[in-house]
């Protein structure tokens, strides 16, 4: 296999994929505006890029009724992941926000074995609880910055794991009769139907959808087409193709890599032990990838 060959795989586009995402607290972090504002321009500018490519690019629209009605189902999830996750991470902080939306790893593998029947593998199996361990050593535990909402943040974060694995399986289902490797239309479309989600929740929550100057529109149009269009593309195109096991596995590879953005672009300090939870998660993805029984 040469080097281009191997960019076409769909283990490749899925580990691309998790790393443009995982810029995605970096940007938000950047951005002065609020969790929901920043999560209606990272669909909104990323759906509308797509639209365009796909109208110049001369493709349609004409999805069979099964597909708008997954598309729907996935937009719907999605929405309620970035409602969810954004308000984790206020009630209980960003770490254990981060590690209870990696919960989706278990969503994942259950949802592979019960619908697709793809049994994971032994090394699959055990690479699941290393990741988890791996990713507590990264993200920490901060029990003593309880809040008084802590209770509901952590339902919240269960929830967005739920969420995000509704997204990924409903999305996984978008593709099945589609003759295009990369899921552009289907991402356009599930993105603006997201933003209208999202809008609504903005203004309901009295928060003003104006971006305050040209910096904070520059991160937020590199948020929405590096992190959502790109990456969203190309873990979508690889959900038919690679094990529903490994796919959860993979994406555990977007909170450990946010770690090392975050300590870069914001000079948080390296901890040896979360140093070693990443090491730990990456190793674990190795596992994952190997699929002898």
């Amino acid at each position: 296999m040469n080097f281009s060959q191997f960019l076409l795989t769909p283990r490749l586009r899925l580990f691309v994929g998790a790393f443009l995402i995982s810029f995605s607290p970096i940007f938000v972090g950047l951005a002065d505006v609020s969790p929901t504002v920043s999560g209606f321009y990272r669909v909104f500018i990323g759906g509308i890029v797509l639209t365009l490519f796909v109208l110049v690019s001369g493709r349609r629209f004409n999805f069979v009724y099964a597909t708008w009605i997954a598309i729907i189902a996935a937009a719907a999830f999605f929405a309620a992941d970035l409602w969810f996750w954004h308000r984790s991470v206020l009630y209980i902080g960003p770490g254990l926000g981060t590690l209870l939306a990696n919960m989706q790893v278990f969503f994942m593998m259950a949802a592979g074995a019960l619908i697709y029947k793809q049994r994971p593998s032994n090394t699959q199996i055990v690479a699941v609880p290393i990741a988890l361990t791996g990713l507590i050593m990264a993200v920490g535990f901060d029990w003593s910055a309880s809040r008084p909402d802590f209770q509901i943040g952590v339902i919240f974060g269960f929830l967005t794991a739920i969420s995000y694995t509704g997204y990924l399986l409903f999305m996984r289902q978008a593709q099945v009769q589609s003759s295009y490797t990369m899921p552009i239309r289907e991402i356009a479309v599930m993105s603006l139907l997201v933003s209208i989600f999202l809008g609504f929740s903005a203004i309901f929550e009295g928060e003003s959808l104006l971006i305050p100057s040209s910096y904070d529109f520059f991160i937020l149009f590199l948020y929405g087409v590096a992190s959502h269009a790109i990456g969203g593309i190309l873990i979508v195109s690889a959900l038919v193709k690679v094990h529903a096991a490994e796919v959860g596995i993979v994406l555990l590879l977007q909170p450990s890599l946010s770690y090392i953005w975050e300590a870069f672009f914001f000079q948080k300090s390296f901890i040896f032990i979360e140093s070693l939870g990443v090491i730990i998660v990456l190793f674990a993805i190795y596992l994952s990838s190997k699929r002898t029984v």
